[in-house]
């Protein structure tokens, strides 16, 4: 006989599950529900309810909160919503269907294991085939772990996906893909040098949102940006998500990292959910406020507005909203200790209830006013896919952008493109046009060439066109304008002149990428030449088409010394990680200015010449005992003797010359010796930094 538990009305805060010794309070958010169910089952696969409660209004409801105390019901209860209202989606948005069954907004755990997303699209109960939400017990031991603290000028973000790190069967660890897999790559990490890890999405996501063409070639969504549980770790990162151990594998991830002084930022979605469009499927806010939680036609309800190419568009403005998303954050910072966030598509964020662009959207002001964020890095993709696009714009202070136009410039001169000499000085030196006069900090330039959206690094170098056949869209997918060079042969070649020229051209990258003012972000893999074989939009390939090969570590060991050579020369320099902007001038005390630019000849820039792919400039040390730098960027097709400016007291120590072999190509401090002459020959196509000391 199923053991039947007790109950009383509860209450309405705070919403979601809250455990207690004498039971569990249950509360959800609901405007214009008229009838309201709870069911409890024991296990995340258990077919039929243990108990269903009905609520009822005169008991039940405080204004728009739907709650139940379920008294002596254990953690590891899980559980569903049912709700019945109107359905009238052309007039009023409402989508309301007493027999579906509805996931927690704020669980913070999910399992599933039984989902089946096309049944969630047909109108009708699918308790058999829904996800379910977890009664978790929310305590955990941090051993005196806080949210890291560390300069933002000094960060050296990485971007890596949680399960392609560890998925390959060569990474070597216990339980691939997960949580606790990480934790094993930690040393790794730490050799690496960078200082903050940014975790595509590990917010509890669909795996099945992906076009039904896709889905047919036994694919699926991969990289994440399919959000549905925001409060909830994505069961398929953790080792044993049908027990609710969620909360404790992640923690034990953030807990790890910051104990080898790593930062842990978050790759979060709040412009769209994987509740997709008009035929997508009931999960949870389509079935309990699709016209609050979501940007609607104002004519026909029925129809989502779309600024996200995902389907739907979050209502990200609306109080309501608004509220749940800044909570949300607050929760992953104050409860999971996570030291940042990147919002996707953020610029949708940007939008009021109309899709209109906002001047001071509430939400984002919202998030950057937080007390408990204040600490919290934040970080913009400052567009959307209707248009708009806010880089040196994005609404706030402490935000840092994405800057596309970074990644657009060094592209195109690293390719060879004329006439950007100007444009390149503005783009190292944080991108001052875009953010100085409105106040903001070189910080506000989140710098990359790569991420996981386009080429790999490798790619870059060795393809013209994106190869995305395998995504099962007739190659439509995908970004076409990639600002690539292949070097002289399509994908793969023997040639060695090839293949030299391409390695060289992925340091050049690296080397611009770490010598630049702003905050470097690399993507995971880059350094040691990971390939997608052409494919620009790998969101859909689980498999070893994206996932880190750990054999690149051996096979490619002078490209993965390069980087870790070259992170560590940024982060003796002080002068490349200035909070404030350059200004040309001599710093108090200094007998140098801060920056000297050079073209071929010494004091003579080509900002003018549009044949110009060649810039030069003398970076005054920063700080005591910090080394000046002179560095040079010839991206030009024929070597050039480049003249050298006199330091005082000091003589050159050639650093770097990506033109050399590893061994001589990049050398520690140790083992530099000093250059005799007044001129250097640099070759083609390459970089070259002296320190001078």
């Amino acid at each position: 006989m199923k053991k039947t538990f007790k109950t009383s009305p509860g209450s309405p805060y705070p919403l979601g599950t809250r455990l207690k010794s004498d039971g569990v309070n249950f509360s959800i958010f609901t405007r214009h529900a008229i009838a309201v169910e709870l069911l409890l089952y024991d296990s995340s696969t258990s077919l039929e309810p243990i108990q269903v409660i009905p609520l009822a209004s005169e008991i039940h409801k405080t204004f728009y909160s739907w709650h139940v105390r379920v008294h002596d019901l254990p953690a590891g209860t899980w559980y569903t919503w049912r709700m019945d209202g109107p359905n009238d989606t052309s007039q009023s948005g409402l989508r309301f269907d007493k027999e579906k069954h509805i996931l927690d907004p704020v669980a913070r755990a999910v399992s599933d294991k039984l989902w089946h997303r096309e049944k969630a699209c047909l109108p009708g109960d699918n308790g058999h085939t829904a996800m379910r939400s977890l009664v978790v017990d929310d305590s955990y031991d941090w051993e005196g772990d806080t949210p890291y603290s560390f300069k933002s000028e000094n960060a050296i973000i990485y971007e890596m996906h949680v399960g392609g790190f560890t998925r390959h069967p060569n990474s070597g660890v216990k339980n691939p893909g997960t949580f606790s897999a990480l934790i094993e790559k930690i040393p790794y990490l730490k050799s690496l040098g960078i200082t903050h890890v940014e975790l595509m999405p590990v917010m509890a996501f669909d795996e099945q949102d992906i076009p039904r063409g896709t889905a047919a070639l036994g694919l699926k969504n991969y990289w994440g940006y399919s959000t549905h549980s925001f409060f909830s770790p994505h069961p398929g990162y953790c080792v044993t998500p049908e027990l609710g151990t969620h909360l404790e594998e992640f923690r034990d991830l953030v807990k790890a990292l910051h104990k080898a002084k790593i930062g842990v930022v978050l790759d979060v979605v709040f412009n769209h959910t994987s509740e997709a469009g008009v035929d997508g499927p009931v999960i949870n806010f389509r079935g309990i406020g699709s016209n609050i939680f979501y940007h609607l036609d104002a004519t026909d309800k029925s129809i989502y507005r779309d600024y996200t190419g995902c389907g739907n568009t979050v209502n990200a403005n609306h109080p309501v909203v608004a509220n749940f998303i800044i909570s949300c954050l607050e929760y992953w910072v104050r409860e999971m200790h996570v030291d940042g966030f990147r919002f996707d598509l953020a610029s949708a964020l940007a939008r009021g209830q109309n899709g209109e662009v906002l001047q001071d959207p509430p939400v984002l002001w919202g998030i950057e006013l937080s007390e408990q964020l204040a600490k919290t890095k934040l970080i913009a993709e400052a567009w959307d896919a209707a248009g708009l696009y806010q880089v040196g714009s994005f609404p706030g202070y402490r935000w840092g952008e994405w800057n596309g136009k970074y990644r657009d410039s060094m592209r195109r001169f690293i390719r060879g493109d004329h006439g950007l000499t100007a444009e390149v000085a503005t783009r190292l030196c944080a991108s001052s046009d875009l953010y100085k006069h409105q106040g903001r900090l070189p910080i506000n330039s989140i710098n990359f060439i790569t991420c996981h959206d386009g080429f790999t690094l490798n790619d870059l170098v060795s393809y013209h066109h994106k190869h995305n056949l395998a995504n099962g869209e007739d190659n439509r997918d995908g970004g076409d304008h990639n600002m690539s060079y292949n070097c002289g042969v399509e994908g793969d070649t023997d040639d060695v002149n090839i293949l030299e020229l391409r390695r060289k051209q992925a340091k050049n990258s690296i080397a611009i990428l770490l010598l630049s003012q702003g905050v470097p972000m690399l993507l995971a893999g880059d350094e040691v030449l990971n390939t997608q074989d052409g494919n620009n939009n790998g969101y859909c390939q689980d498999n070893e088409l994206t996932w880190f090969d750990w054999n690149l570590t051996r096979k490619n060991a002078d490209m993965l010394l390069f980087v870790q050579q070259m992170i560590a020369l940024r982060k003796r320099h002080p002068s490349l990680m200035r909070r404030r902007f350059l200004t040309g001038e001599c710093a108090p005390g200094r007998h140098i200015p801060d920056i000297q630019w050079h073209g071929v000849q010494l004091g003579e820039p080509q900002w003018l010449d549009p044949n110009s792919q060649v810039l030069a400039f003398t970076l005054a040390a920063f700080k005591d005992k910090e080394a000046d730098l002179h560095i040079i960027l010839n991206m030009s097709g024929n070597e050039l003797n480049m003249q050298m400016p006199a330091v005082e007291e000091r003589r050159w120590h050639l650093a770097i010359d990506t033109a050399l072999n590893s061994d001589k190509g990049l050398v520690a401090p140790e083992k530099q010796n000093p250059v005799g002459e007044n001129n250097y020959l640099v070759q083609a196509r390459s970089v070259v930094v002296f320190e001078g000391w």
